[in-house]
């Protein structure tokens, strides 16, 4: 039986489908800051560009990209509707295409014309049938006209083994069946994944069938491990312990795992030093992504206050909880206009927010405390 686990804290819902409990896709939906995708606008052409076969085209605090393939013959100034399938990755801007046949109604201005569906209403979509657990009264009824009458309340959405391995996907390393483990290590080129055996290099017996054996055995796991951490683009992946002319072998195993992955990645083949070749389509941001800089820290550190706070057994009404941090950090949740609306609503004391230069920390720290008066 799908589930889909929607567990929501101060500017996040953090959403989790479940296949008879097992974690079978991972996203966070931040309403304040939408990834985007799906977006469309009314935009301007702003420039052709012939060498890179395509056209950018002006978004409201971004240039998007529309390539040739979608029209040709669209000039400069010309004003459009652009749907983004892609978005935004390392500096570059949104990928584009044309929508609802390009041709915008008469009087139409630049700008937002309709925002996309959010994660938690695409994975819906993906599993019609799936119950939807939200623990949030207030989201609840906000998302019961669209989904009533698989939409459900719940204390807590999230039960303690799930927020564990939740959290293992925040770590460069997994472990995997047979012995071996993963390094995941995103570039902006490419994701390179690294399997480490060390335990199979020691096992007795025939040690190439047993490293053979290992790897494929991890297959599986593997690609779910890419598909919950939603990598995307090109990913090269060293397996443990093969020569590069054995690890050809692992194509079908392979190609098998990858099967479920709704993105349908591709096994490309394997280069001359044995590593692997996929080419995942990005669509939304990575987990590394949406788990790094100012705001994820800001809205980490919001959830463990909220949770501090909601476990104090005696009121006190005197409290003035403040989150203290890094300038980065309180910038991006003043920016974030649902963030501490959401916390306002979620707890009866005032937030104050404090910035501290001395907590700086590669613009990620931040320390809550609950004893401000």
């Amino acid at each position: 039986m799908i589930r889909i686990l929607a567990s929501v804290s101060p500017g996040e819902v953090r959403i989790a489908v479940c296949d008879n409990d097992v974690l079978a896709d991972y996203a966070i939906w931040r309403p304040g800051a939408p990834d985007g995708l799906d977006d469309v606008f009314a935009a301007r052409i702003t420039a052709r560009v012939p060498a890179m076969a395509g056209a950018f085209v002006a978004l409201p605090g971004a240039e998007g990209f529309l390539p040739d393939s979608e029209n040709k013959a669209l000039p400069e100034g010309a004003l459009i509707l652009v749907r983004v399938t892609r978005t935004a990755l390392g500096g570059k801007g949104p990928r584009l295409a044309l929508a609802d046949g390009g041709i915008p109604p008469q009087g139409t201005q630049p700008g937002l014309l309709r925002p996309g569906a959010s994660p938690l209403h695409r994975l819906a979509a993906r599993f019609p049938e799936a119950a939807i657990e939200i623990d949030d009264p207030t989201f609840f009824t906000s998302l019961r006209p669209a989904f009533q009458p698989r939409l459900f309340l719940v204390p807590r959405a999230f039960p303690d083994h799930l927020e564990t391995e939740l959290d293992s996907l925040a770590q460069d390393w997994a472990e995997l069946p047979g012995g071996l483990r993963a390094g995941f290590f995103p570039t902006p080129a490419l994701t390179a994944i690294d399997l480490d055996g060390a335990s199979t290099s020691a096992a007795r017996g025939d040690k190439a069938k047993l490293q053979f054996a290992a790897n494929r055995a991890a297959l599986p796991a593997l690609a779910r491990q890419i598909r919950l951490r939603n990598l995307s683009g090109a990913i090269l992946i060293d397996f443990a312990g093969l020569p590069a002319k054995r690890r050809a072998a692992l194509a079908p195993d392979f190609l098998r795992a990858l099967e479920a992955d709704p993105l349908h990645p591709r096994l490309l083949g394997f280069t001359q030093l044995g590593l692997a070749e996929i080419l995942r389509p990005r669509t939304s941001p990575p987990l590394h992504e949406m788990l790094s800089g100012p705001h994820a820290a800001g809205l980490a550190a919001l959830r463990q206050l909220a949770r501090n706070l909601s476990s104090t057994a005696a009121p006190r009404p005197h409290l003035r909880p403040r989150l203290r941090a890094c300038p980065e950090i309180i910038a991006a949740l003043q920016a974030d206009p649902a963030a501490l609306a959401d916390f306002a609503r979620l707890s009866p004391h005032k937030l104050l927010l404090e910035s501290d230069p001395a907590q700086w920390g590669g613009g990620k720290t931040a320390a809550p405390a609950d004893d401000a008066r």
